[in-house]
């Protein structure tokens, strides 16, 4: 594994930052002329489910994050957003580990 890299940050930032940090791991996946992807474990919020308790945590984390660190969870048209605006071309979210999931991205 020579290119993997792993961090837990786009919901460090606001969607300016992240836009930035996406872009360059879009550009950093095409310039090797290989076929990658950027997973990302995060939070994304799906006001619609039927689970409350869900929600209400992951709303909860969203006030902790924009408190402590000027950073955001995302509810689902946010990352869809995001990615779109980076360049990417499709994306697949998975809910994984409570109220985390898993994000796969693709140029």
């Amino acid at each position: 594994m020579d290119d993997e890299d792993i961090f837990w940050v786009l919901h460090d930032w606001d969607d300016e930052l992240s836009l930035r940090i996406l872009k360059n791991c879009k550009e950093a996946i095409s310039g090797k002329g290989k076929k990658g992807k950027i997973i990302i474990i995060d939070v994304s919020i799906d006001e619609t489910s039927d689970d409350h308790e869900l929600t209400e945590l992951q709303l909860h984390f969203d006030m902790v994050m924009m408190t402590l660190h000027n950073g955001k969870e995302r509810e689902k048209k946010e990352w869809k957003k995001l990615i779109y605006d980076a360049g990417f071309s499709s994306y697949k979210i998975t809910p994984i580990c409570g109220f985390k999931s898993l994000i796969e991205v693709y140029p």
